[in-house]
């Protein structure tokens, strides 16, 4: 069986199961239309799929994934805004109580702005300008941890992005605004793939602390 008739086998496990199952859940969804609480930045990393590691089930969370879970600052200029059009759709028209950012160890991108790639070369036309978000934190890594081992800058870059991102959460209007409301909560996260742990920032003490 090869990737793709994996995945048509897969989907007809669903229908035959979950989707007969659960067909009244299924049905409200579609009839009364979705309304999670929470909005999760997440990365596009096929081992970090945050229905999966955070247990969700349909219509629970609105997920929102990209490389390196990033959240760019806001930025009205007429151009393509994947992020910025979902946290509008999630904030103003799902009313969501919460968004999420959750990072995880491991993280290819994080990863990538430790590399000699250049901008626009083979391979990283676009990875390289849209990792341009989180420069700022991998150069202050860098610069703040300069004797550090190249592991644990990455893994401190991963987590310091986080913390970007929700500093861009609010420089939306719409976000700024239901936060001051405490109508909107944010959030950071952290998921480490090989130690199955999960840490969460604590703004009081501005340390990620690990949950069990």
């Amino acid at each position: 069986m090869d990737a793709i008739e994996k995945l048509i086998a897969g989907f007809k496990t669903f229908q035959a199961g979950e989707f007969q199952e659960n067909a009244a859940l299924w049905k409200d969804l579609v009839d009364q239309g979705q309304s999670p609480r929470i909005a999760v930045v997440a990365c596009s990393d096929s081992r970090v799929d945050p229905a999966i590691v955070l247990n969700t089930g349909p219509g629970e969370i609105f997920v929102i994934r990209n490389v390196a879970n990033l959240v760019p600052p806001c930025d009205e200029a007429g151009a393509h805004h994947g992020v910025s059009s979902a946290l509008e759709y999630a904030v103003d028209h799902l009313n969501v109580d919460h968004i999420l950012i959750l990072g995880h160890a491991y993280c290819g991108g994080i990863g990538s702005l430790f590399g000699s790639n250049e901008e626009g070369a083979e391979g990283f036309a676009f990875i390289r300008p849209w990792m341009a978000t989180a420069e700022p934190v991998h150069r202050h890594i860098v610069d703040t941890m300069p004797d550090a081992d190249p592991d644990d800058q990455v893994r401190a870059c991963e987590k310091a992005s986080i913390l970007a991102s929700l500093e861009n959460l609010m420089t939306f209007d719409f976000i700024r605004e239901r936060v001051s409301r405490n109508e909107l909560r944010l959030h950071g996260w952290y998921v480490d793939i090989r130690a199955g742990t999960l840490s969460c920032h604590n703004a009081d003490t501005n340390q990620f602390e690990t949950l069990g």
